[in-house]
């Protein structure tokens, strides 16, 4: 499940220009991608019709934020078969259930801008991103083990998303993508301030 590198490198190294060239609609892209976005048709995977207006950093961050959620999913759903402690069980549960959701609707912003939505994963230059080694890691690991590692690795990787978050917070322009970006950022630190928890007693 990932990106080819350059795919990623090229996303995440343009993320700055693009949105210091952003502007308050789909307009700029048009110079890069040979489309606008003012005249998008309704996302059908959304769970509700998002705003027409949109800018570079609002396809970023939906970019950016799929694969990046697509991992933590992957992780929470290591977690049934592997984890311990029944409160990492009952945080991975949550993560799947808000994280699903919210890539459904992603999909569906890019699908309504008419822009590409990632396939195939992701590289490992994202904040927060697991590498290999450390999938590999998660996913051999048992019992307390596996706990110690998901709550160490979830922490990153949640921090990476809460960057990510505060950046569409302060370059976007959609109402909805910086509605669910601080959506993003609160649950997150709010996951990040259980899991240390965790770990202090693990």
């Amino acid at each position: 499940m990932r990106i080819n590198r350059t795919t990623s490198v090229t996303i995440a190294a343009g993320a700055l220009a693009l949105v210091a060239a952003c502007g308050g609609n789909g307009d700029p892209m048009t110079q890069h991608e040979g489309m606008g976005g003012s005249s998008a048709p309704a996302a059908t995977t959304a769970s509700a019709q998002p705003s027409a207006a949109f800018n570079d950093a609002d396809v970023m961050f939906a970019q950016m934020m799929i694969p990046h959620h697509e991992q933590a999913v992957e992780m929470a759903e290591l977690a049934p078969g592997r984890a311990a402690d029944p409160e990492i069980k009952e945080l991975a549960a949550k993560i799947k259930a808000a994280q699903d959701p919210e890539i459904r609707t992603m999909r569906g912003w890019l699908a309504a801008w008419g822009k590409a939505a990632p396939e195939g994963g992701m590289g490992h230059d994202m904040p927060g991103v697991m590498s290999e080694d450390d999938m590999t890691r998660l996913k051999a690991a048992k019992g307390a083990e596996f706990d110690k590692l998901f709550a160490q690795q979830m922490i990153a990787h949640h921090d990476g998303a809460i960057a990510m978050a505060r950046t569409e917070q302060s370059s976007g322009s959609n109402p909805e993508a910086k509605e669910l970006a601080k959506t993003i950022e609160t649950a997150q630190r709010a996951e990040v301030e259980q899991l240390r928890k965790i770990l202090d007693r693990l």
